[in-house]
């Protein structure tokens, strides 16, 4: 079923996936000329979530290929079962009427579908989220054309395979590395920022029922804070701002102080040195200011 404009915008409100007119028209783009999209940006600023929240929205399947160096065609493709080929040959060694060929071991029931080959034989259009493209061999990168241009794949034993239906093809990249020209092309692109103090408010507001408004504000305005110092070696992500405001929740609070964020820091900075580096270069005193240079929000753009 065709995917509107308007339909999809109400799908990511519906979803709590808080995104600009443009992220949005790119995705649409992306679903009505059926070409794979390619979202690059630092950790965290919900590449990943996208394909989860297309699935979502779509009512399909999310198939997902996770990237990692060294991964291969046999694992991101097909794999023959040769365990259940090697019973078979012994199961029919003593029996003359039933001789095993070659094309008895080598067919489809013997065939262990990966995520790719999954995606192209799926009946139903998924959503195929290829994550952390950026983290495997340039080889396999190369590997991925035939799959993103003309959504087919080749298994020797049996030949070409073409889509039943053409998936819809999210891919993640953190720019670990450079990616390549051909792939690029065969893609539309979308880079993806970590959201201002306003949007990250409504995805917090949204995700997190029961947040108090001046909570969800003075969150957004130190995280976003945290993420101008150049210093840190992880920035907070925006799944780090969620799991501290359904913390402080739990907690019952409604509002920040200096100390509750000391207190807390564990659950956004997540590394021993970027805490160490919060207390020395802006502690809780830095806290204290900046809440109340910021007053009910109003200062909230300022901060960003």
């Amino acid at each position: 079923m065709a995917v509107t404009m308007p339909d999809l915008k109400q799908g990511f409100n519906r979803v709590g996936y808080i995104c600009d007119d443009s992220t949005a028209l790119t995705v649409y783009l992306t679903l009505a000329l059926e070409k794979p999209l390619l979202i690059e940006g630092a950790p965290g600023v919900g590449k990943t979530e996208m394909g989860k929240v297309l699935a979502d929205i779509l009512e399909t399947d999310l198939i997902r290929l996770q990237c990692y160096e060294g991964l291969d065609e046999t694992k991101a493709l097909y794999e023959w079962n040769y365990q259940r080929q090697l019973l078979r040959i012994q199961m029919n060694r003593n029996l003359e009427d039933d001789q095993v060929t070659e094309e008895n071991l080598f067919s489809e029931q013997y065939l262990m579908e990966r995520p790719l080959l999954k995606a192209i034989k799926a009946q139903e259009r998924p959503v195929l989220l290829i994550d952390e493209v950026d983290k495997c061999d340039p080889e396999f990168e190369a590997f991925l054309f035939e799959v993103l241009s003309d959504f087919q794949v080749s298994v020797p034993e049996l030949g070409t395979i073409r889509a039943n239906q053409i998936p819809v093809v999210v891919l993640t990249s953190n720019n670990e590395r450079e990616l390549s020209d051909g792939l690029k092309r065969r893609c539309l692109y979308l880079y993806l920022d970590f959201p201002s103090v306003e949007n990250e408010v409504r995805i917090i507001k949204a995700r997190v029922p029961g947040v108090a408004d001046r909570l969800a504000w003075e969150m957004a305005r130190v995280v976003a804070r945290l993420r101008q110092q150049g210093d840190l070696r992880k920035k907070p992500s925006i799944a780090e701002t969620l799991d501290w405001a359904r913390a402080l929740v739990a907690l019952n609070r409604s509002r920040l102080d200096g100390k509750l964020v000391g207190e807390t820091l564990n659950l956004v900075l997540k590394t021993r040195a970027d805490q160490e580096y919060f207390r020395e270069e802006i502690g809780p005193e830095g806290i204290e200011d900046m809440l109340r240079q910021g007053g009910n929000g109003g200062g909230a753009a300022r901060c960003r």
